[in-house]
């Protein structure tokens, strides 16, 4: 027998999607509260089908006949309707407001298993409205399971409910049964309902009699399709998700209002009980997690909460004052936790204290022993002979005065003054600085040693093994101790030619000369601050969504 499919849209046809019942913050009012139409049922109708839906459907039905194979004159591009015009501009302002995502088409190939590559277009009205007309008229299924489980626990067939229960109790009392739910549900709830649409019954059928399984198909198997546009089905569908979008604002908003302020740490003392108190338990539940009767538990769990939803049970919880008693233990608890964290945790700490260093530099101008040395500037750096600035030949970079200089990010300054530290050889020795003179008297400056220009400490560095051998001393270490006029002014021989060996002349220290011209053109001395952490700005408002992750 060749029948046609027949096709019919999945909605829910039944009563309406609920809107949960939460008391949201007054300030930020549903749009259900003060939106809601106040005139008949015509005024309701109307409203739902507002001009600009209409205005939709018809650019929509004028794309779909242009499509068809209707070829579009110059005369008919140039008297373009202005709300197309108005559309194309809005999209123009938000392509500029809203920036796409930042694709690297280079000449490398495409993994298409990465998220980088996804396509990702941007924020479109026109795209948006057909995305949204086409999701209102699939979503209809949601809502269809959705009212079916507010029938199934709200009791409204209670063989239904119990037989729900019983399924209930078999998994939590065998949990391998888990695995056997999915395949009887795509067995009892869409394969058999398929089949009894293709072999309905007789007209004069009874109740009592045997539904016929045998013979050929006597009706069309049945589809699902899209509600379409402007249709009953399509407005229950922009109804249920109105009421759903609803829903879901006000258990957010409920959840963040019970969640938040004893998570975020606003109130230190009740979040750090909290805290102590939930990592005991994860670690109770750690050890004993497999003593404890997790069947029963579930077991009776779902049998009290679903029990809890039947109307006679709500009828007895509404005249016992249930709620009141919850709200009032509630309140009973967070008083107990503050009275914890009062009285067993201290928080009354002083700000975290740190110690900044800097370093006030001179300079000489010449190598003469009555040349003075000048204030130079500040800096991070000690700049010594062997640092990698001095050795690169870069200049210091710091402020030239005391005032310049400010606090490290995200601290202040906890005292007045700078202190001039007194241990100038301890911050010398700890960072191995080698070739300066220290002042452990006086104004503690830590001065660069200037060696005598005749000796040649880069010819020294590269003497023969031997000689290193039979002196002891690395000629290396010679050259690296050397100033101004030491390994970095050197050239550097040719290695491949014979090293001539010639009478050097005896190398003297400053220490077995005279003490003429021992210091050279720069000194140091260090300077101590001790700084706190600083109040951080109070954060701004953190929005979820797909960009933040």
């Amino acid at each position: 027998m060749d029948m046609n499919i027949h096709s019919d849209p999945l909605v829910n046809r039944d009563d309406p999607i609920p809107v949960v019942a939460i008391s949201a913050p007054r300030d930020d009012l549903s749009p259900t509260e003060y939106d809601r139409p106040k005139g008949s049922k015509r005024a309701a109708i109307r409203q739902s089908l507002s001009s600009g839906k209409l205005r939709e459907k018809f650019d929509s039905f004028k794309e779909q006949s242009s499509s068809r194979g209707h070829q579009r004159s110059v005369s008919s591009s140039a008297s373009e309707s202005p709300s197309k015009i108005q559309d194309r501009l809005m999209n123009m302002l938000l392509q500029q407001m809203i920036p796409g995502e930042n694709v690297d088409d280079g000449s490398r190939p495409k993994d298409r298993r990465s998220r980088k590559y996804v396509e990702r277009p941007g924020f479109s009205i026109p795209t948006m409205s057909y995305n949204f007309r086409r999701f209102n008229s699939r979503i209809g299924v949601v809502f269809v399971f959705e009212n079916r489980l507010i029938r199934l626990f709200s009791w409204k067939d209670p063989t239904h409910t119990l037989a729900f229960l019983v399924i209930y109790s078999f998994v939590c009392l065998d949990p391998n049964l888990l695995a056997v739910v999915p395949l009887a549900g795509c067995l009892f709830f869409v394969m058999v309902p398929a089949f009894l649409a293709r072999h309905p019954p007789p007209p004069s059928h009874l109740p009592t009699d045997v539904h016929p399984l045998h013979g050929p198909p006597m009706a069309a198997p049945q589809n699902i399709k899209p509600a379409p546009e402007f249709s009953k089905d399509f407005l229950r569908n922009m109804r249920d998700l109105q009421n759903s979008m609803e829903d879901f604002s006000r258990v957010h908003d409920a959840a963040i209002n019970f969640i938040t302020p004893p998570t975020n740490f606003s109130d230190e003392g009740l979040s750090s009980a909290l805290y102590l108190i939930l990592f005991m338990t994860t670690i109770v539940l750690f050890i004993a997690a497999q003593v404890l009767p997790w069947r029963a538990v579930f077991l009776v769990t779902g049998w009290v909460l679903v029990g809890a939803c039947h109307p006679r049970a709500q009828t007895f919880l509404e005249e016992t004052h249930v709620e009141e008693f919850i709200e009032e233990q509630g309140q009973h608890a967070a008083h107990w936790l503050h009275a914890f964290a009062e009285s067993d945790i201290d928080l009354s700490h002083a700000p975290e204290q740190r110690e900044v260093e800097i370093f006030e530099l001179q300079r000489r101008a010449s190598d003469a022993p009555d040349a003075e040395y000048e204030p130079f500037l500040f800096t991070t750096h000690p700049y010594t002979p062997l640092s990698p600035a001095r050795i690169a030949g870069d200049r210091p970079r710091g402020s030239r005065f005391f005032e310049d200089v400010e606090a490290p990010n995200g601290w202040r300054w906890a005292d007045k003054k700078w202190t001039l530290d007194l241990l100038s050889r301890d911050w010398v020795e700890d960072r191995c600085i080698t070739g300066v003179e220290v002042e452990i008297e006086g104004e503690r400056w830590v001065s660069d040693i200037q060696y005598d220009e005749g000796i040649d400490f880069a010819s020294l560095a590269l003497a023969s093994n031997e000689d290193i051998t039979r002196t002891g001393v690395a000629a290396a270490g010679l050259a690296l101790v050397g100033g101004g006029n030491g390994l970095a002014a050197q050239s550097t021989p040719n290695l491949g030619q014979t090293a001539t060996l010639r009478p050097r002349p005896a190398v003297k220290s400053w220490e077995e000369g005279d003490g003429s011209r021992k210091k050279g053109m720069w000194r140091r001395r260090r300077w101590v601050r001790l700084v706190e952490r600083r109040p951080l700005p109070p954060p701004e408002d953190v929005y979820l969504s797909a960009q933040n992750e």
